[in-house]
């Protein structure tokens, strides 16, 4: 009996079945209440809120004030009676008294949003937003019971921030707006309300909701909008309408509107105002920029092979942004790369459009990029931004909390791009100077937190790190471990298990031990709940025997390199499999008797904290 309790006891150890991994209580309540299952799939119990949002906003490009009026339909599909209404208004954070991760100028700054009316199923609501931060509270005159709905009607303005960051004035008549008007806040079944603040540094965690929006814009300006532009002909000119609808449907880069053309005034109708109407459904946010004289490209790339579907590829940009001329071919073949290659799911939206403006940063069917004069550069930064469209727009991701689920998903995807670009040792390269040296050679190594640290309670390089480099390298390495097809597999199984729904990284952890067939809590546990960082090093080298030590812990792959005494070389590949039963300590047996004369533990992009006992002369 004793010997078969010991058969079964060496069994689960050396498949790490016994192991569990760190699960906050809010998070095991979530899996018992059956919301969410242990096989990574969205629970019996499964629920989100949903939103119908209907937005009429006005540019007014002399004040640069901003104007709405917004109906939201607002389903409750949870069990909860809601007796809040938390509104967000991430605009809000260039109010001075809002919360930020670092220093600003005063021409970030701003009065924030002014409400002049909001009612709530009819029912005028005097609340004063001057008091807000970037979500104010909203105490309901009638709870809002399970499975209903209510209509919320609010009237808004706020001011466009004079210095741009992820939204603002570009320039004097060219503005990028983003989170431009107040949504209700999620409500999700591991938290309840996101109340967190969000700062310069938070993205996005929106509900999948139904938007119907219009922009009102003086003539003469180009809306530029997420969704699709429903009245292209009410718009702009016959000659230039006609060319829109051209790009949809060719390979040929088109110039809808160049420089001469703008400053004619003969792309829009002249009428004193044009309402440029859009509409995208089911879908995390919309967003918009406008101009009076950037110049419009576009085509399309087709996205899905099997039916043939196209998506729209649109640049707009200033007669300088010299990056920009190429965006319409960049996108084109990362659209095509990332819908057949990795992730390999064909590219979900109808369109995207490269603005030109300060912020490098992702929105759904957009991207608000700044000019790098280095085409090369700017290339990379377009594709981390459209790689966002799957992490986190094709998953509903709580970036204020766990920003490694999409930022480290993108790093990846704009590191395996970039292979295909530009080849792997110009890749690797641009992928170690740019996430992993910063990461690795930090001295203040206490900001090196384990990844499954809230990204809200980090900043500076911790942030920086655990969000993109790290993550990244994790992906990696269980790219490694498992093997393209096996790791391909895996990752679709929790792209589809989560697509249009609020994954946790739990989910991402279920999902990947359930399509693989295999448990890989040793490999989540070792990555994501540790203080582990990356440091082999050669102990020594004995009859063929390569002994290894992991001083910094993580399980990385790496390659033995072996010069022999003949000057001969061979290189074996080992995979973070190696470091399964003993993360501490593992050997390498060559199969070549030849005698050593040297060995080289070589890590890649892995860097290694102490490169210096990498190498193992054999005296």
């Amino acid at each position: 009996m004793e010997k078969f309790i010991l058969i079964v006891f060496l069994f689960l150890a050396q498949n790490n079945f016994a192991q569990e991994l760190y699960m906050p209580r809010n998070i095991k309540e979530a899996y018992a209440k059956g919301t969410r299952s242990m096989d990574g799939k969205p629970g019996k119990n499964y629920w989100q809120n949903h939103g119908k949002y209907d937005i009429a906003l006005t540019v007014n490009a002399d004040t640069k004030i901003i104007s709405g009026t917004e109906t939201i339909v607002y389903t409750n599909n949870s069990s909860d009676t809601l007796k809040n209404l938390p509104i967000r208004f991430v605009n809000n954070l260039h109010k001075p008294s809002s919360p930020r991760s670092g220093d600003v100028s005063n021409d970030f700054l701003s009065d924030g949003l002014t409400i002049t009316s909001l009612k709530i199923e009819g029912e005028v609501y005097k609340e004063d937003a001057r008091s807000w931060g970037t979500v104010g509270n909203v105490k309901m005159k009638k709870p809002l019971p399970p499975h209903s709905k209510i209509t919320i009607n609010i009237d808004w303005h706020y001011p466009l921030s004079k210095e741009s960051g992820r939204e603002g004035q570009i320039d004097n008549t060219t503005f990028f707006a983003a989170y431009s008007y107040p949504r209700v806040t999620v409500f999700d079944d591991y938290n309840r309300w996101d109340r967190l603040p969000h700062t310069d540094r938070q993205e996005f965690y929106n509900d999948f909701n139904d938007y119907t929006y219009s922009v009102k814009a003086p003539k003469n300006y180009v809306v530029y909008g997420t969704g699709d532009l429903l009245n292209p002909d009410e718009v702009l000119q016959p000659e230039f309408a006609a060319r829109l609808k051209k790009s949809y449907v060719t390979d040929e880069i088109l110039h809808i509107a160049n420089e001469q053309e703008m400053k004619s005034g003969t792309v829009t109708k002249q009428n004193e105002w044009n309402v440029w109407k859009f509409e995208a459904k089911h879908i995390s946010d919309v967003c918009f920029g406008l101009s009076d004289h950037y110049l419009w490209d576009a085509s399309s790339v087709v996205v899905d092979k099997k039916t043939n579907r196209r998506a729209s590829v649109q640049a707009a940009y200033d007669v300088k942004g010299t990056d920009f001329v190429n965006s319409i071919k960049n996108n084109q073949y990362a659209l095509d790369w990332f819908s057949n290659n990795w992730p390999g799911i064909p590219y979900p939206f109808s369109k995207m459009t490269a603005f030109q403006g300060f912020a490098d940063m992702e929105y759904p069917m957009m991207c608000n990029d700044s000019q790098m004069n280095d085409p090369v550069f700017a290339q990379l930064v377009q594709d981390h931004e459209v790689a966002h469209t799957y992490f986190p727009f094709y998953m509903g991701i709580n970036e204020t909390r766990y920003a490694f689920m999409d930022e480290g998903w993108a790093t990846t995807f704009e590191y395996l791009i970039g292979i295909a670009e530009h080849g792997k040792e110009a890749a690797d390269k641009f992928y170690k100077e740019f996430r992993v040296e910063g990461y690795i050679n930090d001295v203040s190594t206490e900001e090196d937190q384990p990844i499954i640290s809230m990204s809200s309670q980090l900043s500076g390089p911790g942030y920086g790190n655990n969000s993109y480099g790290k993550a990244s390298l994790s992906y990696i390495a269980l790219k490694d471990l498992l093997g393209d097809d096996l790791f391909k597999k895996s990752l679709h199984a929790y792209m589809d298990n989560w697509n249009g729904k609020h994954p946790i990284p739990w989910d991402y952890f279920n999902s990947m031990n359930t399509a693989s067939g295999r448990n890989l809590n040793w490999f989540f546990n070792n990555w994501f709940f540790t203080n582990n960082y990356i440091d082999l090093s050669v102990k020594k080298v004995e009859k063929n025997i390569v002994a290894i030590e992991n001083v910094g812990g993580f399980a990385i792959p790496f390659d033995v390199n072996v010069i022999y005494t003949d000057d001969s070389k061979e290189t074996l590949h080992q995979t973070p499999a190696i470091w399964q039963n003993n993360q501490k300590t593992a050997s390498v047996t060559l199969k070549n008797k030849k005698q050593i004369k040297q060995i080289t533990l070589d890590g890649g992009i892995f860097m290694d904290a102490t490169p210096n006992n990498n190498t193992f002369l054999v005296r």
